[in-house]
């Protein structure tokens, strides 16, 4: 089945209160709000999120007046949008391809936080495959783990200058699309930073093609309703989620073992396929991303105007949006000023002040 079809249906899924750094939006709330998060990957199992587990381990949402939950999702690639508007869940994790689709749909949600400015997208091929370049990938079969991640390869591929028809996608299931890669069932498959190592430790045996080598796409950003930013307590409230990811951000940029290490003692799952120094690693793959507007002085989660635009209009110039969509009904940084109003000396102070255990104050940093 093509791409296209495939994506037709998959659219038709205290470090104590005294850091309670810097201005809030409102006076603390006598009672936590609670927000609930829900992960785009069908699990909670991984390194990717660890600045949420480092915000609610230092106690940063708590200071700002926030209890969050933490839930796994379905492995469909719509539900990040879908489950959001409907107010199953009140944050999720989408990429730009599926967003932008959704909300052409009529899904009323906006991305609030851009989590990766850049592209976190790779490609795994069979070991030993003669694919190089994305640009390489005229005719070729691409493993999927679910047929939405379509609206994720599509604008890639045109970018690189390949038609996306040409494209075979095959739905290889989640988990189950990484073996298919490493098995040679397809071509190539859709991956993103953070699986490499975790491949690598689990045994799966690929070669890899690196997304940010030749994009310059967006990635996925914290979708929230559109609505919640229309109305003064919304904004309060998402204000003060977005400030404690940003701090758990800034913890780990001060201290990549120690977030490393909250997150993996967080997450026993982790132990049984990943040693701290490939948790370590795989978290690094992530970290570089998520830094890219905080290293450029534009705070944690800032979404780049010009390339939004021009992602925006090759979604829509391949039709995979029916219109092309406006920044603002795709975007906001109205929260981002906000989010990074902190006192980032005390989240340093905090982040070296975290005891280490003896395996992770031995790990590599690279």
């Amino acid at each position: 089945m093509k791409n296209r079809k495939l994506w037709l249906a998959g659219v038709s899924a205290l470090a104590a209160l005294s850091l309670v750094v810097g201005p809030t939006v409102s006076n603390a709330a006598p009672k936590l709000q609670t927000i609930t998060w829900m992960s785009p990957r069908g699990s909670l199992d991984v390194m990717d999120d660890y600045m949420l587990h480092v915000a609610i381990n230092r106690g940063y949402f708590k200071a700002q007046g926030i209890n969050v939950k933490l839930i796994a999702g379905p492995s469909d690639g719509t539900a990040a949008t879908k489950f959001v508007a409907q107010k199953q869940v009140d944050v999720s994790y989408p990429s730009p391809g599926i967003l932008l689709s959704s909300i052409a749909a009529g899904v009323p949600v906006i991305s609030a936080f851009n989590m990766i400015p850049g592209q976190v997208f790779n490609f795994a091929t069979p070991k030993g495959s003669s694919l190089k370049k994305i640009s390489e990938f005229t005719g070729k079969k691409i493993c999927v783990g679910s047929p939405a991640w379509a609206a994720i390869i599509n604008p890639m591929l045109v970018e690189a200058g390949v038609d996306y028809k040409s494209v075979e996608i095959i739905d290889a299931g989640w988990p189950t699309w990484s073996q298919a890669i490493a098995s040679g069932k397809c071509d190539a498959g859709l991956a993103w930073d953070g699986l490499i190592a975790q491949w690598a430790a689990t045994g799966i045996n690929v070669d890899w093609i690196i997304g940010k080598e030749t994009s310059k796409q967006p990635s996925n950003g914290y979708d929230i309703r559109a609505s919640e930013l229309k109305s003064k307590a919304g904004k309060d409230l998402y204000t003060r989620f977005m400030r404690a990811v940003a701090m758990g951000m800034e913890f780990a940029k001060e201290n990549p073992r120690a977030a490393a290490e909250i997150t993996y003692n967080a997450l026993p799952a982790l132990g049984a396929t990943l040693s701290p120094q490939i948790a370590v690693d795989s978290m690094r793959e992530e970290q570089v991303g998520h830094m890219i507007s905080r290293v450029d002085g534009k705070g944690w989660g800032y979404h780049y105007p010009d390339a939004w635009a021009d992602y925006l209009k090759v979604v829509a110039d391949m039709e995979q949006t029916p219109r092309l969509l406006s920044p603002a009904e795709t975007y906001s940084n109205a929260l981002i000023k906000g989010a990074n109003t902190f006192d980032h000396k005390a989240v340093a102070k905090d982040a070296k002040a975290y005891k280490l255990s003896g395996v992770f104050a031995k790990v590599a940093i690279k």
